[in-house]
């Protein structure tokens, strides 16, 4: 049976399915390729050279021409290498008589020695050939990629440690059949760090912060920390993650191949964390690049961004996430191309009151202008402010100290996690307008108790939010309905802290 190579070009999070066609004429010994192909895969025509010698296989005498398919896509990457590799060693020792072929995808950079070296994107060519109907694969021999592998059951894959590794399994036929049963119990984990646990208890915030966290922790709600210089905000928001659950299968699916195709490794089972520096550029934050590499905010899919200093970020970039916040996706466009990457993200920032940090301190003084705290607070902007559920002081209070424990905290909003997904498959923030409307009909919320406490200065968004975290107060206490008390103690939490303008 006739072999027909294909290959994986990332691009966006889509990427393309590469075919990789040779064919050997008469002619001077040459090399040619032809379907917009540039550096880095012209020079894998000196590499394979040395890779068929050092494999101590014959090179093909004729002339060589290789098509990569389509041919208004731009390949680069050394990635192609194995795949261009095999398509001439196959074409060489083609006798014409097969009618009937079979697909398979191939990755790897070849080192002149002939050893198969992995690259970025492996998890996401899995992905995508599945969906094409391609079943066999032959792979860089790595435990990454062998990783990668288990996600699919039911494909066959040859993992090669080298060119002549490669060659020998495939005409022995001997893929391995991947029957690894995934797991789709969807269960809830945390992570347990010793050290991260520790060091969260032994600072004994306070309960009214506690109580908020465990609110918008549950209900994967966005915050801004807002307190004094050196008052713990950064401590304890590196600390959210012990409260973040584990992730589903369909999430663990599209957050992995988006750390695939920016080359980060595997995710594991627990959401991301990020943290980009002050000096980020709107680029590294949203994607782009040639290829629209993934930015931070869709390497934080189904996780934490974390900004902190966040007024020491550029305007342009705490404005950039107002329209991602709300749509939970970004588009990228390059060069007449586009790509949609995912971006549900839980943004948390944390920031000083005013450019001293000392507004409202209670024991010291702000030297701030009036007119410098609003310059302070415009570079946030309102409409970006009314994405952020939680406006939260964050202030030393010794006076309330909470008895809690990790453990306590992660009990309670693995049952308000699981109560959401079991009734809409999603947490109570990414509901829509309609989802929400029917939600609190079942809950049994009149009318006249809902409007009794809306915000009337503050826009529809402001007002679901307010909903959204009633419900949520609901659901951590397993109620079948929305009371009066909940609404109180949302309004209580939604409401801003006031600086500058706000």
């Amino acid at each position: 049976m006739k072999k027909s190579i294909f290959s994986f070009q990332p691009f966006g999070y889509e990427g393309s399915i590469i075919s990789v066609e040779c064919d050997l004429r008469r002619g001077i010994p040459a090399v040619d390729i032809v379907g917009i192909a540039d550096s880095s895969v012209k020079e894998c025509r000196e590499r394979i050279l040395s890779v068929f010698k050092a494999s101590e296989i014959d090179f093909p005498s004729e002339r060589v021409l290789l098509a990569l398919s389509p041919c208004d896509l731009k390949k680069d990457g050394s990635g192609h290498d194995l795949p261009i590799a095999l398509s001439i060693y196959l074409e060489s020792k083609d006798k014409g008589e097969e009618t009937e072929s079979e697909n398979i995808l191939s990755m790897g950079e070849l080192e002149l020695s002939g050893r198969i070296r992995n690259v970025r994107g492996i998890y996401a060519a899995l992905s995508t050939a599945t969906s094409y109907g391609i079943k066999k694969f032959i792979l860089p021999d790595c435990k990454e990629t062998r990783d990668y592998a288990k996600e699919f059951n039911g494909i066959k894959v040859i993992f090669a440690e080298s060119f002549r590794d490669a060659i020998e399994k495939l005409e022995n036929d001997s893929f391995e059949l991947i029957s690894e049963e995934k797991d789709v119990s969807n269960g809830i984990e945390f992570i347990n760090d010793k050290e991260m646990v520790e060091s969260f208890e032994n600072r004994h915030y306070s309960k009214t912060l506690i109580e908020k966290m465990t609110v918008f922790m549950s209900g994967n709600f966005n915050a801004l920390f807002i307190g004094a210089p050196g008052c713990g905000k950064t401590i304890f928001s590196s600390s959210l993650p012990l409260f973040k659950p584990s992730l589903t299968v369909e999430e663990k699916c599209s957050t992995e191949r988006i750390w695939n195709l920016a080359g980060l490794g595997s995710i594991g089972k627990f959401p991301p964390f990020r943290m980009p520096h002050q000096t980020a550029s709107i680029e590294g934050i949203c994607g782009g690049g040639p290829n629209c590499r993934p930015g931070e905010i869709s390497l934080s899919h189904n996780g934490i961004l974390f900004l902190d200093e966040a007024s020491e970020f550029r305007t342009s970039v705490l404005q950039m996430l107002r329209v991602p916040l709300e749509s939970k996706r970004i588009t990228l466009s390059r060069a007449g191309r586009s790509t949609v990457y995912p971006a549900n993200f839980q943004l948390i920032m944390a920031t000083n009151p005013c450019p001293c940090g000392n507004y409202g301190s209670k024991d010291r003084i702000c030297l701030c202008s009036a007119k410098s705290v609003q310059m302070f607070w415009n570079k946030f902007s309102a409409p970006l402010l009314d994405r952020v559920e939680f406006l939260i002081d964050f202030v030393k209070d010794n006076s309330e100290k909470s008895t809690y424990t990790v453990e306590d905290i992660q009990e309670t909003i693995r049952k308000a996690v699981i109560l959401q997904r079991e009734r809409q498959g999603k947490l109570n923030h990414d509901l829509t307008p309609y989802e929400l409307n029917e939600i609190l009909e079942k809950k049994n919320l009149s009318l006249s108790l809902r409007n009794k406490y809306f915000f009337e200065d503050y826009s529809p968004r402001r007002n679901d939010i307010l909903l959204k975290v009633a419900l949520t107060l609901s659901d951590i206490e397993g109620s079948s309905e929305i009371t009066e008390k909940h609404l109180e103690k949302a309004r209580d939490f939604v409401k801003p802290t006031v600086y500058g303008q706000f």
